[in-house]
């Protein structure tokens, strides 16, 4: 059984922990619901996200179960939050006792201030890839869609959030169960969708 910890907070960026929510759990599902995901804030009551979705925590920093994996998205509001010494501390301490760690977009400011990401290559939205690199102490790799450093795993932007989810689940239950899971979703990022492509017909 693996759980998954999605934090939230006021301003996270809704697909970021959305998108590998819905890999964990489809995950889950092919599993025969072996697994658990849930979604976990600093404070019981609605969460509002960066583009206004509002959704309810299953848990607060508090009162959860232990973790198997820790995913910290981002969005807006870790400029607010890389300042909450509640949350950094429990990043901090939930971190050491995972398996893996897992930051969305800019999830890796606040892994950076925690401690996990000090000193190890991360991935991260390419608009605060220079943002991050010049708080000194981490590498940010700006070709990779996701960045795999120890038990720590980054992601760039928004919707890598998804590949990164799928390779994480390949790495704890194999590799057919992530392309099963894969196809699942329906997940096919390749070709890319083309802005300037005529509509056939």
């Amino acid at each position: 059984m693996t759980t998954y910890g999605l934090l939230t907070f006021d301003g996270a960026e809704e697909l970021d922990f959305a998108g590998p929510w819905e890999v964990f759990t489809a995950s889950s599902m092919l599993r025969d619901h072996a697994d658990t995901a849930l979604l976990i804030a600093e404070r019981p009551g609605a969460v509002r996200c960066n583009k206004g979705m509002r959704v309810l925590p299953d848990h607060t920093l508090d009162d959860h179960p232990p973790l198997d994996v820790l995913l910290v998205p981002g969005g807006n509001g870790t400029r607010r939050e890389v300042s909450n010494p509640v949350l950094i501390d429990w990043i901090r301490k939930t971190a050491a006792g995972t398996a893996w760690t897992a930051g969305v977009c800019t999830g890796a400011l606040l892994l950076h201030e925690a401690g996990p990401a000090r000193g190890r290559r991360v991935a991260t939205h390419y608009l605060f890839e220079d943002t991050l690199q010049a708080r000194g102490d981490i590498t940010v790799v700006r070709d990779a869609r996701y960045v795999v450093d120890g038990n720590l795993i980054t992601s760039q932007g928004v919707s890598a959030g998804i590949d990164m989810a799928l390779w994480l689940i390949g790495r704890l239950h194999g590799r057919d169960h992530a392309r099963a899971v894969r196809r699942y979703i329906q997940y096919e990022p390749a070709p890319p969708y083309l802005a300037d492509e005529p509509s056939a017909g």
